[in-house]
């Protein structure tokens, strides 16, 4: 248990009681990680597996469907900021034990989704065509990529409502309930990927279109088992008596204070990744398809982040609200060492299969002869972006929002789009300039977020 050294775990902050032994410590990080690891091992496989499927449809859909994804995700920023605010907030409630305040932020959070949910799907539709063109469509790209943004985002609302109720359930350490509804969901999502897509079983061929209606009935099914599961009185987590509950100027409070730290951080976000996205649309249909296959990896990599990250934000959370900022520490620092150990396997993985994994994509020589290189720059790349992820699920976990949106602002609006730009186009790297770019700003990320867990300051900040 070396590794998990408890004095290194604590760094220099001191014991505020009885703790107990490492062993069992990471036993409760992993009881409560691997529902959030598998869960979201899932959302980025269904990802991946219907990208391959797509790929059916040549190296133009999937630049189609990867044209759409920066896009949908800033359409998304604003529920995303939501949850994760949600899930601190929750979670340090749970610390207090007070079940009626986690509840009253759950449900307003709730109600204020699905208003934003309203607006934000009628825009994306209605300018779905303007939205793609200022995402970098090009004329083999455009008219797919636009019929696949607007299914996806008419039916956004199953989305929005499962992401909230599960980012409760999850900042009261239920992470099973979230990992069961959108394994349910993601199963579905394939199953009617593979009717719709090729035309299975006496369903028609719907192509690009069939993908999107496919991902829409996936997350309508997460969002009924999402309902269902606030349906119990009994849970931590429930709707039940909602018509007794008002907004309250307090909980806005917290909720607007939460929220717009994590919104900013996520808008920062989508704007530098929808800037790198088109930078490297610029380089080619083939080089942007290349790059998107790629991109599987980083999402596979950031899955196992963002589970351990999820989890902890509730442990995190639950100890600050119990005055425990020793364990909070001691729980940061075994879930960034977990997260090591992931990175490791992923590195391995990257090195061995590399050209196997593009090959389950394409079998283009053009595509193909840069599948080595790419996971070399992925098998780093996987240390900077889960070490990164964990490090800022513990400012999150502590409601440290705005230096995780400051540092956001700095590296990924910024910092990003102008290393990939020089590296790819001043430079002339294209596509090794497009992963360098990449390198360079999670790196630069990486030491902003561990300087700042390392100086404890993110331990002291009240929600």
């Amino acid at each position: 248990m070396c590794f998990f050294n408890q004095t290194k775990l604590l760094g220099d902050v001191k014991p505020l009681g009885e703790i107990a032994p490492v062993g069992h410590l990471l036993k409760n990080t992993i009881h409560m990680a691997w529902p959030s690891v598998v869960e979201s091992l899932l959302i980025s496989s269904v990802i991946i597996i219907n990208m391959m499927m797509v790929a059916t449809l040549g190296s133009e859909a999937i630049a189609a469907v990867g044209l759409t994804a920066q896009p949908r995700l800033m359409a998304l920023a604003i529920f995303i900021s939501m949850s994760i605010a949600l899930s601190a907030i929750v979670a340090r409630r749970r610390g207090q034990r007070d079940k009626q305040g986690a509840n009253k932020a759950h449900i307003q959070t709730l109600i204020i989704a699905v208003g934003f949910t309203v607006i934000i799907s009628a825009l994306c539709v209605v300018f779905a065509d303007n939205i793609m063109r200022f995402s970098g469509s090009a004329s083999d790209t455009h008219e797919m990529a636009t019929t696949y943004f607007k299914i996806t985002m008419a039916g956004i609302g199953f989305n929005t409502i499962t992401l909230i109720n599960n980012a409760a359930h999850r900042g009261a350490g239920n992470t099973k309930i979230s990992m069961k509804t959108n394994m349910v969901a993601n199963i579905v999502n394939i199953l009617f990927n593979y009717l719709l897509i090729g035309g299975h079983w006496g369903f028609p061929a719907l192509g690009i279109r069939g993908a999107a209606i496919a991902t829409v009935i996936g997350g309508g099914t997460g969002f009924v088992m999402s309902m269902i599961s606030v349906l119990f009185r009994t849970e931590f987590i429930s709707i039940v008596g909602i018509s007794k509950m008002r907004f309250d100027r307090e909980t806005l409070r917290v909720l607007t204070n939460m929220t717009s730290g994590t919104f900013a951080e996520q808008l920062f976000m989508r704007i530098g990744f929808m800037s790198y996205a088109i930078i490297v649309a610029k380089l080619g249909t083939t080089i942007f398809a290349t790059y998107q296959i790629g991109m599987q990896v980083l999402i596979l990599s950031f899955a196992l982040g963002d589970g351990l990250s999820i989890a902890t934000v509730a442990l995190v959370g639950r100890s600050l609200g119990e005055e425990r900022q020793d364990l909070a520490r001691m729980y940061g620092g075994i879930t960034q060492r977990l997260g090591i150990l992931c990175s490791l396997l992923i590195a391995a993985l990257c090195i061995t299969l590399g050209k196997k994994f593009f090959g389950l994509f394409s079998q283009e020589a053009k595509i193909l002869q840069y599948a080595q290189m790419t996971m070399l720059y992925l098998s780093v790349i996987t240390f900077t972006q889960i070490s990164m992820i964990i490090y800022s699920g513990c400012l999150r976990g502590a409601g440290d929002v705005k230096y995780i949106a400051m540092v956001s602002l700095i590296c990924i609006t910024f910092l990003r789009p102008l290393a990939g730009w020089l590296l790819c186009f001043v430079f002339d790297f294209g596509l090794h300039g497009a992963w360098m770019g990449i390198v360079i700003e999670q790196t630069v990320r990486l030491i902003l977020v561990a300087l700042r867990f390392r100086s404890g300051k993110w331990m002291y900040h009240r929600i």
